[in-house]
């Protein structure tokens, strides 16, 4: 979580924040803007943060230490680690660590669609219900849809829309859902 989401959960204002931590409140506003990374910022302005804020160190700055890797490549973690792990574990695991909210409430949208779309497809696929804990995820649809960068670079090459209608109406439905276009999820090597 970033600074600005804590302090709204914590329904603070960066001038009570400056306050109860003892950081300038120009410091606080710096860090909210954007102005000044907070990994950037000394352990003792960290400490303090934290200590006001009643979170540790890691949640201020978890959301600026971590590097977001090119949806092409999740997607294929994610692939790769259904096969590893086998459908049920998969399902399991995701479903206990909650990435899927995780990665919603840091608005990265298409990585958490796809992971809800892969638990939706292989729960279907092996009989199982789908989880409700995120119905209210379900209704969420990506503005454009993605395409695999296979059919984006096809299309480009025949200079045709052909390649993505085809893919389209190929795709798998719970990634469709989403407009994640995907249609095949088991042969990743």
């Amino acid at each position: 979580m970033n600074i600005n989401d804590i302090l709204k959960q914590k329904n603070l204002t960066k001038y009570r924040l400056s306050k109860i931590s003892g950081v300038p409140y120009a410091t606080v506003s710096d860090i909210s803007s954007g102005k000044a990374k907070i990994e950037k910022c000394s352990a003792d302005t960290l400490y303090k943060l934290a200590k006001g804020l009643d979170v540790t160190i890691e949640d201020l700055i978890e959301d600026s230490m971590e590097h977001r890797q090119s949806f092409e490549a999740y997607k294929s973690t994610v692939c790769h680690q259904v096969r590893h792990k086998g459908d049920i574990d998969f399902i399991v695991d995701t479903l206990k660590s909650n990435d899927i909210r995780k990665l919603y409430q840091k608005k990265w949208y298409p990585e958490s669609l796809y992971l809800l779309a892969m638990v939706d497809y292989l729960s279907h696929e092996n009989g199982l219900p789908v989880c409700v804990e995120y119905d209210d995820l379900r209704a969420s649809r990506l503005h454009e849809p993605i395409f695999p960068a296979s059919v984006i670079a096809m299309s480009t090459f025949s200079r045709s829309e052909r390649p993505k209608h085809e893919s389209y109406a190929q795709s798998i439905p719970e990634f469709r859902r989403f407009n994640i276009i995907e249609s095949e999820v088991r042969n990743v090597f």
